[in-house]
């Protein structure tokens, strides 16, 4: 009985000690390194499982050299096996805690609240994603060092192994979808396809990548509903990714209107309005004929801003205010239908009318700035340069 009583006294001295210890250099770590941003990290995320994985190992060395008097009791190995899975455990916490740590301060030094953030968030969702691999291999390795410690697992070691060419075949077939999965889920962040934050437009919906996993990635639509696609989506599938470059865009808000409405008089309006607004960003408002047929012209206004956000409001405002000007200065402009009524023999009256020439006027040989996309300004001309052919060499 002195003996148990011994053995037990032994484990809670070694663990108080542990524990001391362990708050020592916890509260050192704190004291000395609040400048610095590794030391902080330790101290926040490292603390707790340093703190118990300590604790056990000193019970568990403290159990195997004061029970010299039970060797080849069972409840002794029962118990130092116990200890030994809990040591292992805890290390694999430890290892996982130092590897966030780790990562951590890696991601503190790319900031995502600037507004070019585009290789912050690219670091950002590759360090994610190595960190919930290498969380995952550290699991699955804790667990087969904890399985090993079982003898009649070891024994069983040899005939798997035999058998694990057939075993992955049969694996690899049962799990093909989900290996496909894993591994776009690892090109995606170094392809530098999509990345966290990332506006994009897929299956006809407008939203942000909020999530990117090893076998999925949710995206969050701009009505605040969540679109789950798995990762194999993203390499199989096309989608338009707004922010894979920069994240200014371009959009147009389009007009049906009748052939009276004046041209120039609405795009020097269309103007006006985007240099009075702060959505607009300044680099492209241009107001162009894109359509004249079935009894209307349509109009198309292309705007520019700096986010798919602001530019969405952007191209609402232009049209409710375009739509407000041709009904208040230029009713006759708006879309209407004409019906013609002869004379009983069906003649129209501009048949009986000769037709004046119009008097010539002058035209200018070039058009504004307002009414050219590519050119006329230094983004339309960087825009032409994008979008030009090879040249031809002619003979």
């Amino acid at each position: 009985m002195q003996n148990y009583l011994e053995t037990a006294v032994a484990a809670l001295v070694a663990a108080a000690v542990a524990l001391f210890l362990v708050e020592v250099v916890h509260r050192l770590t704190r004291r000395f390194g609040r400048r610095s941003l590794l030391l902080t990290e330790l101290t926040d995320h490292a603390h707790r499982p340093f703190q118990v994985a300590a604790t056990v190992l000193a019970v568990q060395f403290a159990v195997r050299f004061t029970t010299g008097y039970a060797v080849g009791e069972s409840w002794r190995r029962l118990l130092l096996h116990l200890l030994i899975l809990g040591v292992i455990a805890t290390l694999a916490w430890l290892v996982a805690g130092l590897l966030v740590v780790v990562e951590d301060t890696a991601l503190a030094r790319f900031r995502v609240d600037v507004p070019d953030n585009r290789h912050a968030r690219r670091v950002r969702t590759q360090v994610v994603m190595l960190r919930r691999l290498t969380i995952a291999v550290v699991v699955i390795l804790a667990v087969g060092v904890m399985l090993m410690t079982f003898p009649s697992v070891r024994g069983i070691g040899a005939g798997v192994l035999t058998s694990a060419g057939v075993v992955g075949v049969v694996a690899a077939l049962a799990a093909q979808s989900l290996l496909g999965n894993v591994f776009a889920g690892l090109q995606l962040p170094f392809s530098d396809a999509v990345r966290l934050d990332d506006v994009v437009v897929v299956e006809g919906e407008w939203g942000r990548i909020e999530e990117l996993t090893l076998s999925y990635v949710v995206v969050q639509i701009w009505d605040d509903r969540r679109l789950i696609l798995p990762t194999s989506y993203f390499t199989s599938k096309p989608f338009q990714n707004w922010t894979r470059t920069e994240a200014a865009v371009l959009g147009t808000a389009e007009l049906d209107v009748d052939w009276a409405v004046p041209v120039q008089t609405m795009r020097e309006e269309l103007r006006r309005l985007v240099e009075g607004t702060e959505l607009w960003d300044g680099r492209v408002c241009v107001l162009q004929v894109t359509g004249a047929t079935g009894g209307t012209v349509r109009l198309r206004a292309l705007v520019s801003a700096a986010d798919a956000g602001s530019l969405w409001d952007l191209r609402c405002l232009v049209r409710e205010h375009l739509v407000a000007w041709i009904r208040d200065n230029r009713p006759t402009a708006m879309p209407r239908l004409r019906t013609e009524l002869g004379d009983s023999n069906s003649n129209l009256s501009w048949q009986w009318v000769q037709p004046r020439r119009p008097a010539r006027r002058p035209s200018d040989t070039e058009a504004p700035d307002d009414a050219r996309v590519f050119g006329g300004s230094d983004d339309g001309d960087a825009r032409s340069e994008a979008f030009v052919g090879p040249e031809e060499t002619r003979p």
